[in-house]
């Protein structure tokens, strides 16, 4: 039986506004969820950054069956580095090309994909044909060493190989989830500023376990065991990772991930509301000042 599952990828971004705009109108994604925080997370899920920051859950359906985007909102930060580190997320969709191109957003072909880039340059992959169950398809990072990051994903972090070609690999805990694939591109992997993390989800009591096989191969553990609070909502327990190319993995426990998960109706209202309150813009203008670069 499946214990593991892909939930969703993070994103830091500095234009809030125009990004929200594209997962809303552009890539056609629903908002789950909105949480606004007055200070960093524990987890680093904003990045280094200890200041008041949002986090916003964007996808085709509930994160219980689908594989998602956050997106972190740090107020005092206006853009990334963005370095050689993710390589896209692929959605298969009919509407999505139709749509950038009517409205005159950017889109290229390239090697059978339709490429659209997000406002902070993030890119997604477009399939032009319909779908079966959740449109996102596959996360697709680098690495220096497709044997090396090969291991540490199947072994240590109990993934199987779907398909394999000589410079790339596809991997996942099951044929209907999200797949993750490892593209080798021959040099160092660069992460910059705008670094994201992938995360999973595992029954609770797998937490320590996990922490426990990656320390007696002395993998890299960013973030012991630490459980996480959000106000009136459930607490979660995680374990952050990093592969050997430093790729940042969050493990989190399923069930009380599950509850903490579930769709707000009133997340839109909630968002919308956010961005007209942000003023940072203005105060940084009044200042004679431009957001930091992160």
């Amino acid at each position: 039986m499946v214990t593991k599952r892909a939930l969703h990828f993070v994103f830091k971004v500095g234009n809030r506004s125009d990004t929200v705009h594209f997962f809303r109108s552009i890539l056609g994604m629903k908002f789950l969820r909105h949480e606004e925080f007055e200070e960093g997370c524990k987890a680093s899920c904003n990045g280094p950054y200890f200041g008041k920051w949002s986090k916003s859950m964007v996808g085709y359906g509930p994160e219980d069956n689908h594989f998602v985007v956050e997106l972190t909102y740090n107020y005092g930060i206006g853009s990334y580095r963005l370095g050689n580190d993710f390589l896209g997320i692929t959605i298969h969709s009919e509407t999505i090309v139709e749509t950038a191109k009517k409205v005159g957003y950017p889109v290229v072909e390239e090697d059978g994909f339709y490429i659209l880039a997000s406002p902070d340059g993030y890119i997604f992959k477009i399939v032009n044909q319909p779908t079966q169950g959740d449109p996102v398809k596959k996360v697709s990072l680098s690495t220096s060493n497709l044997k090396k990051s090969l291991d540490y994903w199947t072994r240590l972090c109990g993934m199987q190989i779907f398909s394999k070609e000589s410079h790339s690999v596809t991997l996942g805990y099951d044929e209907s989830q999200c797949k993750l694939e490892l593209i080798d591109v021959g040099e160092n992997v660069d992460h910059a500023t705008a670094f994201g993390r992938i995360a999973f989800s595992c029954h609770g009591d797998e937490l320590p376990m996990i922490e426990k096989s990656m320390m007696s191969e002395n993998q890299t553990i960013l973030k012991p065991l630490v459980s996480l609070d959000t106000p009136g909502k459930a607490s979660v327990q995680v374990v952050i990772l990093a592969d050997p190319d430093g790729h940042e993995i969050c493990f989190v426990g399923d069930e009380a991930f599950r509850e903490l998960s579930q769709l707000d109706p009133k997340a839109d209202d909630l968002l919308n509301e956010a961005i007209t309150a942000d003023k940072s813009n203005e105060w940084f203008a009044r200042k004679g000042k431009s957001k930091n670069s992160g």
